[in-house]
C-alpha cells in the first residue's frame, strides 16, 4: 500500500493536515534536541520527513529505516537534494526485526508508523533494545480529540473528507479509508504509555498536540 501511494505520499500529508504535520515533527525535533542525540535511528521513515527535519541538530548520523522501496526512493531523492548525504543514511528493513546490535543509538524517533505495526509490543521492544542507557525515544502518532466540539468536527472530517480527497488523489481507495481505521483501534494516551513500561521504557509521558490530533510520546532505557 505504502509502495503505492508513494509518489503522492509527502503531497497528500501537507494538503490534509494543512501543513499542520510538519509543526508536530518540529515539535518532536525540539523535545530530541534537550538530550544527547549523536547517533539516531528513524523508524518507518518513509520519504525521510523527520530524518531531514531532525539533521538541524547536527548529529553524527541518522540512520532511516523503512520496509516500503518505493518511499525510500523518494526520502533518498530528497536526502541528496538537500545535501544530506554524509549525515542521513536510508536503508530497507523491518523496524519489528531491527538489524542493528543492542545499545546502538542514542535515540530511535518515529512519525506516524508504529501504528503500522503488525506486532506492537515487538517493534518497540527493538526501538528499546537498539537504545543506548540513558537513551530516549520519541514517538509522533495520530490521536483521537475528546473535547467538543473539536472531537465532532475531526470526526467527520477523518472518517468521510480526508478518505475521499486521500483516494481521489492517490489513486488508492483503501489507503486512506486504513488512516482513519487504524487510529481508532490504537492505544491512546494512558493505553500507550502503559505498554511502554511493560516494554521497559521508563518516564514516560505524552503530550497532546493540536487539541489531540496527535500525540507525542516519549520513554527512556534505564542507565546501567
Amino acid at each position: 500500500m505504502f509502495n503505492d501511494i508513494a509518489p503522492r505520499y509527502d503531497f497528500l500529508n501537507h494538503f490534509l493536515s494543512a501543513g499542520i504535520d510538519r509543526l508536530w515533527r518540529q515539535t518532536l525535533v525540539k523535545t530530541l534536541a534537550q538530550y544527547p542525540h549523536r547517533n539516531i535511528l528513524d523508524l518507518a521513515t518513509g520519504t525521510a520527513d523527520l530524518a531531514i527535519a531532525a539533521s538541524v541538530l547536527n548529529p553524527e548520523n541518522i540512520t532511516g529505516i523503512d520496509i516500503a522501496g518505493e518511499m525510500l526512493n523518494i526520502g533518498n531523492e530528497k536526502v541528496k537534494r538537500k545535501g544530506l548525504g554524509n549525515i542521513i543514511k536510508l536503508l530497507p528493513g523491518d523496524s519489528e526485526k531491527l538489524p542493528f546490535a543492542d545499545c546502538a543509538f542514542d535515540a530511535t524517533m518515529v512519525a506516524f508508523g508504529v501504528r503500522n505495526y503488525e506486532n506492537l509490543n515487538q517493534g518497540l521492544s527493538e526501538m528499546h533494545r537498539v537504545l543506548k542507557p540513558g537513551g530516549g525515544t520519541y514517538i509522533l502518532e495520530f490521536s483521537m480529540p475528546t473535547q467538543f466540539p473539536v472531537k465532532q468536527v475531526y470526526h467527520f472530517y477523518f472518517n468521510y473528507i480526508l478518505p475521499a480527497l486521500g483516494s481521489f488523489v492517490s489513486k488508492h481507495r483503501s489507503a486512506y479509508t486504513y488512516l482513519p481505521a487504524s487510529v481508532i483501534v490504537f492505544p491512546q494516551g494512558d493505553r500507550f504509555l502503559s505498554i511502554m513500561k511493560d516494554i521497559g521504557f521508563i518516564n514516560v509521558s505524552a503530550r497532546k498536540l493540536t487539541f489531540g490530533i496527535a500525540s507525542l510520546y516519549t520513554g527512556f532505557r534505564k542507565n546501567g
